[in-house]
């Protein structure tokens, strides 16, 4: 007969900079004043968790070893002292950890702030679900908390087939805005479907497709997920004296004479301060929540890779996104046992 060590769980440690993926036992955690014990099913893989690995996200403040993952999907174990909206059994998901010093998804547990969690949307599954808290965070930080986008307006996402990008357009939909996205000349299906005016960045100029969609007027409201040389075209495609430009990637050194002549506004997104900070955490999950209604009303829905990954290829689901090769969001299975 095998005994099973309840306080121990596999996980996958990063020990340093650039280092592979090591399988181990690490103790369980324990929920403590204000946490809940998640049994993770699903963890979403981000960008960002590559750019810790290479040693190149000093922002996300991430000491190793650690275990890394930021998007979890799974079932509540158990619910710390405090904790009044959870119980064991419940479904839930969030973004939750792998920065700050705070343990990540690449685990078959973690326990975590209840105010980062929701309950996850019934008609998704743990996986769909897994890909979504960073992403939808980001854009509903950048279209609703700064930019309040609503019906009537006119609004360009700059890289509408990507993560942050294909969840954002369709969050402008359910606001009731027009929609135009930039992507390339593949991607123009995809946009279409998702319900955007495809712009093919490679072919059109700013003027040109200023001209073409806003009669010169410029764009309300323009949400940059690409950053550089993009968000310095955004400046010169918004709309005068009313719109407003917003990025999730505003890195770098950026004029800003453009968007003063255009009497126009500018706003930045940083989506990890509620983790790495400790404040804003609860609207977190009242994001989550909203995300909740649009998803069960059938107007969100991540776009997946097919492929499955599970701990023993977190490499490879890594290596997919840094290739390109990814065909929608990644997300890594987590094994059991």
């Amino acid at each position: 007969m095998t005994t099973v060590n309840t306080s121990l769980m596999h996980a996958l440690v990063l020990d340093g900079v650039g280092s592979p993926f090591r399988r181990t036992d690490v103790a369980r955690p324990v929920a403590g004043t204000g946490q809940v014990l998640v049994r993770i099913k699903a963890s979403g893989v981000n960008p960002l968790d590559l750019k810790i690995r290479a040693g190149q996200a000093a922002h996300a403040r991430m000491p190793l070893p650690a275990v890394l993952g930021i998007d979890l999907a799974g079932v509540v174990e158990a619910v710390g002292p405090d904790v009044a909206h959870f119980k064991p059994g419940d479904e839930v998901y969030g973004m939750t950890g792998g920065v700050g010093g705070l343990q990540g998804s690449l685990a078959e547990f973690a326990a975590v702030d209840a105010d980062l969690l929701a309950i996850k949307p019934a008609n998704l599954t743990f996986r769909e679900a897994a890909a979504l808290p960073l992403v939808f965070i980001t854009a509903w930080e950048g279209l609703v908390d700064r930019a309040n986008v609503r019906t009537g307006q006119k609004v360009l996402i700059h890289g509408g087939a990507g993560g942050v990008g294909h969840v954002a357009v369709q969050l402008a939909r359910a606001r009731g805005a027009e929609v135009f996205a930039t992507g390339s000349a593949d991607k123009r299906e995809l946009l279409s479907k998702l319900g955007a005016t495809a712009i093919d960045y490679a072919t059109s100029s700013v003027e040109d497709y200023v001209a073409a969609h806003t009669d010169g007027e410029g764009f309300d409201v323009i949400y940059d997920t690409v950053g550089g040389a993009v968000l310095d075209a955004s400046f010169h495609a918004v709309r005068r004296y009313h719109g407003h430009v917003v990025s999730c990637l505003g890195w770098g050194t950026h004029a800003l004479a453009p968007l003063s002549f255009r009497g126009a506004t500018y706003s930045g997104v940083f989506t990890l301060l509620p983790l790495l900070t400790g404040k804003g955490r609860a609207h977190h999950g009242d994001i989550l929540r909203q995300a909740n209604s649009l998803a069960e009303a059938g107007a969100l829905r991540p776009l997946l890779d097919p492929r499955r990954f599970t701990l023993g290829t977190a490499h490879d689901a890594h290596e997919a996104i840094a290739t390109r090769s990814a065909a929608g969001r990644v997300v890594i299975d987590i094994a059991e046992g």
